[in-house]
């Protein structure tokens, strides 16, 4: 696939990161305190590319691909879930990290990407200086509404369902499956948000049968080893040790995922006791949608 580069991330350099999923790809650019930038789904790095120069003229920026997303590796799920588990695609993160040099680091995560960071902030707190999310509620929270609520989150139903199932209702017209999540999720319910050089990155992904496997995968462990994780730290009463932000729009403060207590409420009696956040008003894309609400309330967070 054709890395698009040229004007998404000016002055930023690719890079591509052996760790035991293969090669993990990352552009990089800035100097100063580290700070990873990782993606959700169904999107790649490039959805950071609104704010990432920005942050890059006081930090060091690394946006990666997850495995299994982007331009990343697509390991074979040889143990089953747990090659996507939350906990594992951590493991790259600190691989990355690591190979460019930096033991602890900010973690910025939107949806996926975000889960990936507060399970490796629970797993490893020594890692993580602060950490931000975008957009979500904890694992065993999503799990639990959606008991009660058919309408909560129905990808994730659909995606964790048994192999092959989901990849060949995905495969009969990938393109037109991904972009009406993205449709749906975005705040004006259409594309407009998303740059045709972000959009191009995401189509190159969903578009490659073992990525559209890889996703499934991921859902499937968010259905069992990652809720599993989250049960067991929420039994041992673990919390996150680091300063943490919560950043969410409107698709969790008015949709079918919006939690009756509020996202801040949830993550306050559960895993970060001491979070702060605020609401953007804009859809679930936050860095893309509203790129100046989402700086201004990270540069500060990141400075602190």
């Amino acid at each position: 696939m054709e890395v698009v580069m040229e004007g998404l991330f000016p002055d930023f350099q690719s890079h591509w990161i052996s760790t035991s999923a293969g090669r993990i790809f990352t552009v990089v650019g800035g100097s100063g305190p580290p700070v990873v930038l990782v993606h959700g789904f169904p999107q790649t790095h490039a959805m950071w590319h609104r704010i990432a120069s920005t942050l890059a003229k006081s930090h060091t920026v690394v946006c990666p691909d997850l495995r299994g997303y982007g331009w990343s590796s697509v390991p074979a799920s040889s143990d089953g879930v747990a090659t996507y588990s939350k906990r594992t695609m951590a493991t790259d993160i600190v691989a990355v990290m690591q190979a460019l040099g930096h033991v602890r680091f900010a973690f910025v995560g939107h949806d996926r990407g975000a889960r990936v960071g507060y399970r490796l902030a629970l797993d490893q707190p020594g890692r993580i200086e602060r950490l931000a999310m975008l957009d979500i509620l904890p694992t065993y929270q999503v799990w639990e509404e959606m008991k009660d609520n058919p309408a909560v989150a129905p990808h994730w139903r659909f995606l964790s369902r048994p192999a092959p199932e989901p990849e060949r209702e995905i495969g009969r017209n990938p393109l037109a499956y991904y972009e009406k999540l993205l449709v749906e999720w975005a705040g004006e319910k259409g594309l407009k948000a998303f740059d045709w050089k972000a959009l191009k990155s995401y189509h190159d992904s969903w578009n490659e049968p073992t990525r559209i496997h890889a996703s499934c995968e991921d859902y499937r462990a968010g259905a069992t080893v990652d809720l599993e994780a989250d049960n067991v730290d929420l039994a041992a009463e673990r919390r996150i040790e680091c300063e943490t932000l919560l950043l969410w729009g409107n698709y969790l403060s008015n949709g079918a995922m919006a939690s009756l207590r509020g996202p801040l409420h949830v993550w306050k009696s559960g895993f970060a006791p001491k979070i702060t956040g605020r609401r953007l008003d804009c859809g679930h894309f936050l860095a893309e949608e509203d790129p100046h609400g989402t700086l201004a309330a990270l540069l500060p967070f990141l400075s602190r």
